[in-house]
């Protein structure tokens, strides 16, 4: 796969334990579509759930998808790949999704997404890596954040580099709304 600077590259993280009828599948696909129809390339982990939604909502639109994959899984990535990387660690999985986006979009899923946004979100509070949007969306994260306030060392000001969203729609505006991209395709679509 060669990308060029040109490349906008949104990562979507979520469960691979959901359906096609679930919420969290469906709000993937959605989520997916839009950003296929604004230019946007989408890369996910490549297999199930959340990320085949993802990646079945941009490939239906004619999107480009591109999966972050792992040599030592068994399961095969999903069909609605365009792109892959195989990675051999975790870490090195990780830094894949996280290096080529210009931003994030998380859906609700397991311990793997909550490493994925805990990590993003610490090299954002950190700057580690230059501001660029985090929307959660589902109903979901709102609690988990409030219980992490609560009982970890989680600042107001750590939380205002999150955005959330209750549906695909208000996520997909939140982000545009966010992203810094100078490129004329996408200030059309705001």
């Amino acid at each position: 796969m060669t990308e060029t600077a040109d490349d906008k590259i949104v990562t979507i993280f979520g469960g691979s334990r959901c359906s096609e009828i679930s919420v969290e599948y469906k709000q993937a696909k959605a989520i997916g579509a839009f950003l296929a129809e604004a230019g946007f390339t989408i890369c996910t982990g490549g297999y199930l759930g959340v990320m085949e939604g993802a990646s079945r909502g941009a490939r239906e639109k004619g999107g480009r998808v591109l999966g972050i994959v792992m040599n030592q899984f068994k399961s095969e990535p999903n069909r609605y790949l365009t792109d892959k990387v195989a990675t051999n660690h975790f870490y090195g999985r990780l830094q894949n999704l996280i290096d080529r986006s210009v931003g994030f979009i998380a859906l609700r899923g397991g311990m793997g997404t909550v490493t994925e946004v805990s990590l993003v979100w610490n090299k954002l509070q950190t700057g580690v890596i230059e501001k660029r949007p985090l929307v959660l969306l589902g109903e979901c994260w709102r609690d988990v954040v409030n219980s992490w306030q609560r009982n970890l060392a989680v600042s107001d000001t750590d939380v205002a580099l999150l955005d959330f969203a209750d549906t695909a729609e208000e996520a997909f505006e939140i982000f545009l709304s966010k992203i810094n991209v100078k490129n004329t395709k996408f200030t059309e679509v705001l």
